[in-house]
């Protein structure tokens, strides 16, 4: 309940930066950390942790070699995400900067994205920028997965960025929708 009054209080604060009331259901969680080979991957990032329910799942199926940070620009998140899971490496910076925060964690190519950006709440410029940072830094036959709600689909930004997965990834699926998710919610997962 008090991750949820932070994640209300943050949305009210700031609802193009967080893009939904409410953290992540289970459910949702499953479906992506579900996404990638857990036994194969060492260098793992996740954009937007909010509250960290996505890092908890990480935490729990990451490899003892891999390579873990998740990056948050809210301070009042990065302080709840640090305290449910004090032994995750999350940086308060924003995922453009991403070069110098997976430097600075000893990360060189990155074999697994999770994001919980609101990217349908984004410009065509902050998407592109964000999706270039990404790609550039992600090895070949990398996976990223990141969710999106269905209401959201239909808006122009939501098509928008459905469109650019399409154009930056080899293949692009979805998993099934999370109906216990509030919002409605599916994962895209993708591979470079």
């Amino acid at each position: 309940m008090k991750d949820s009054i932070a994640f209300l209080k943050e949305f009210a604060k700031n609802p193009t930066k967080v893009g939904a009331i409410a953290p992540s259901s289970p459910g949702l969680v499953q479906a992506m950390v579900d996404s990638f080979d857990w036994s194969s991957v060492r260098g793992v990032v996740e954009f937007g942790p909010g509250t960290g329910v996505f890092t908890e799942g990480v935490l729990k199926r990451l490899h003892p070699d891999a390579k873990f940070v998740a990056i948050e620009r809210s301070p009042e998140m990065v302080a709840i995400a640090r305290q449910r899971c004090p032994q995750a490496n999350i940086v308060e910076d924003s995922v453009t900067n991403l070069d110098a925060i997976c430097d600075a964690a000893g990360i060189g190519e990155v074999d697994a994205v999770l994001c919980g950006l609101p990217w349908a709440s984004f410009p065509d410029s902050l998407q592109r920028e964000i999706m270039n940072v990404t790609l550039n830094r992600m090895a070949p036959g990398a996976r990223f997965a990141t969710f999106a709600y269905w209401q959201g689909v239909v808006l122009p930004a939501g098509r928008r960025f459905s469109q650019l997965l399409r154009s930056s990834f080899q293949d692009v699926g979805r998993s099934h929708t999370v109906w216990r998710n509030l919002p409605p919610a599916f994962v895209y997962r993708c591979v470079k």
